[in-house]
């Protein structure tokens, strides 16, 4: 029989339920935290999938999508392993000098449902470290001997020598990829595979759909291990033009934008409250690139840029000052060398060459550089003093400092053509060395370590498209990377032999401008991913509008 509930209980519980319904109406009624975002970017991320990335709008997208077994942490040396975040790793230890041992969350997820195991982790390493597949990226991870699996959560790295930063090269370089989806398909077809036009990820965000030339929207995974995201919709935009993606800013049509011009962009969001700019150094860096081999042949070498001296003139040619000033306004530092103002060896960079046009003449005038025929245009053997250079036509700042530069060289008495290029030709011609000079702009690793990626003798199978290669200043490079004692004197040594071949003429590291909508909370940009954090971030109840949804 049910048994009877006290009178004294029952009038107790009335108000115990009123109360319960109100808290739950209450709750109901309160607004939410959730929202959406858009972003506007320059390049399109048409492949952002590890192993395929090569552009930054790429970085940017499978940053949200693929995790790695530890992140460093904010503000924390890269080399310090116990200030990193765990990602797919939930632990980590030594067993001794050479050997990493990674404990896998359990609770790790492929967006599809399956697990994420030490086999995927061991299938991503191997072909990571196949240079047919990513020769940057196997030349990173030359160091690691074997990667193997102990058990289903347990990944064991082991190294051929000890070095400084083991740890950032066993997590930052390699963000795992589902080994049951694609371990299957051919390396040579890979970029065309199904999965790489619907990758399937692990990370905060999961791929919706993709209108080439327009959109691409992510959206939230709600079992993300590591905490359910705020922001449930992500919408990149892509816009080629500069002036059109700040229009697209303050008109409301976006949120965020990363890249905008550093002399217009503060001057136009000035008193306008409904955005924040939020500057910092950055791991970019902008530089001219000299070919060392001939233009769309690397069999023989350039006939004009071969010779150090050339070089070396071009670059006591060019004063930086106001080229900068008129570009970055006080956004940007100058570079001496291919360090960024993030990197922690920036102190250690000497002094580079300095503005010398006198002495630049002079230096032409010794090597036969001379103008015969009046024309302006100096020559030598009848071979005039003219130089194609490449420009990416979709960045503003290049656009506005090459200009500049082709006047100041000009009045050396060398002819500069400025190629204005559409992004894909710009970059295909890149690759295969058809340029005299290109107008580079990178975005470099957070560890200087990166530097042998594209200024030594290895990496010329990779993104050194210059062929610059040197083996007396590979071998500093090489010892900087791994000393254990006074890291700082060899940095010092390796960063001076490289200004003296003059492979380039290192311009400067701007630094990063990120205009973000003020509705948001929890906002913290990285320095090597500034979307990385995105999926902490909040939208502030009071300020919602349409497009995230409704408000309870």
């Amino acid at each position: 029989m049910p048994r009877e509930v006290p009178v004294i209980a029952r009038r107790l519980l009335v108000p115990a339920l009123l109360l319960a319904f109100a808290t739950v109406a209450s709750a109901r009624q309160r607004p939410s935290d959730h929202g959406s975002i858009v972003i506007v970017m320059g390049g399109e991320p048409s492949t952002p999938v590890p192993t395929l990335l090569g552009m930054k709008a790429n970085d940017d997208v499978s940053e949200l999508m693929f995790l790695r077994l530890a992140r460093p942490g904010l503000g924390k040396s890269v080399s310090d392993e116990h200030g990193y975040e765990a990602e797919l790793a939930r632990s980590w230890s030594r067993r001794d000098s050479l050997t990493l041992v990674f404990e896998l969350d359990p609770r790790a997820r492929w967006h599809d449902g399956v697990p994420v195991t030490a086999r995927d982790i061991v299938w991503s390493f191997e072909r990571m470290r196949d240079s047919t597949v990513d020769p940057d990226r196997a030349l990173l991870l030359r160091h690691i001997t074997t990667v193997t699996a102990e058990n289903d959560h347990r990944v064991v790295i082991r190294f051929r020598r000890a070095y400084p930063e083991q740890f950032y090269d066993a997590t930052y370089q390699v963000q795992p990829l589902p080994a049951h989806l694609v371990d299957t398909i051919p390396p040579a077809r890979f970029a065309g595979s199904a999965f790489v036009q619907h990758p399937i990820g692990n990370g905060p965000y999961r791929w919706s759909r993709r209108e080439p030339g327009r959109q691409l929207e992510l959206v939230a995974n709600p079992g993300f291990f590591l905490g359910a995201p705020k922001l449930d919709r992500v919408v990149i935009l892509f816009s080629r033009d500069p002036d059109a993606r700040m229009n697209m800013l303050l008109d409301g049509s976006v949120d965020a934008y990363e890249g905008m011009s550093a002399i217009s962009g503060p001057k136009r969001l000035e008193g306008n409250p409904a955005y924040r700019i939020e500057s910092q150094p950055s791991f970019d860096l902008m530089y001219l690139l000299f070919n060392q081999r001939a233009y769309g042949d690397r069999s023989r070498p350039h006939p004009i840029l071969a010779d150090p001296d050339v070089r070396r003139a071009l670059a006591m040619g060019i004063n930086r000052v106001p080229v900068l000033r008129s570009t970055y306004g006080a956004y940007s530092q100058g570079a001496d060398a291919p360090v960024t103002g993030a990197h922690w060896t920036r102190s250690l960079v000497p002094a580079g060459i300095g503005y010398d046009p006198a002495g630049a003449r002079a230096l032409l005038q010794r090597r036969g550089w001379i103008d015969h025929d009046g024309d302006g245009i100096r020559d030598k053997d009848g071979v005039p003093l003219n130089l194609r250079l490449n420009l990416y036509s979709g960045s503003a700042e290049r656009g506005l400092m090459a200009p500049q530069i082709q006047e100041q060289l000009r009045q050396l008495g060398v002819g500069i053509e400025i190629q204005r290029l559409e992004g894909a030709v710009w970059f295909a011609r890149r690759n295969k060395g058809e340029f005299d000079i290109d107008f580079s702009g990178t975005t470099m690793d957070p560890s200087p370590n990166g530097i042998v990626q594209s200024w030594t003798c290895a990496g010329r199978s990779g993104t050194n498209v210059g062929q610059y290669c040197d083996p007396a200043v590979d071998s500093l490079i090489e010892r900087a990377m791994t000393s254990t004692r006074n890291p700082e004197s060899n940095w010092r040594a390796a960063y001076a032999a490289l200004q003296r071949d003059v492979p380039a003429i290192f311009l400067a590291s701007p630094r990063a401008l990120f205009a973000v909508h003020t509705r948001y909370r929890n906002v913290t940009i990285r320095p090597e991913s500034f979307y990385g954090s995105i999926w902490r971030w909040s939208v502030d109840p009071r300020r919602r509008i349409a497009r995230d949804g409704p408000g309870a």
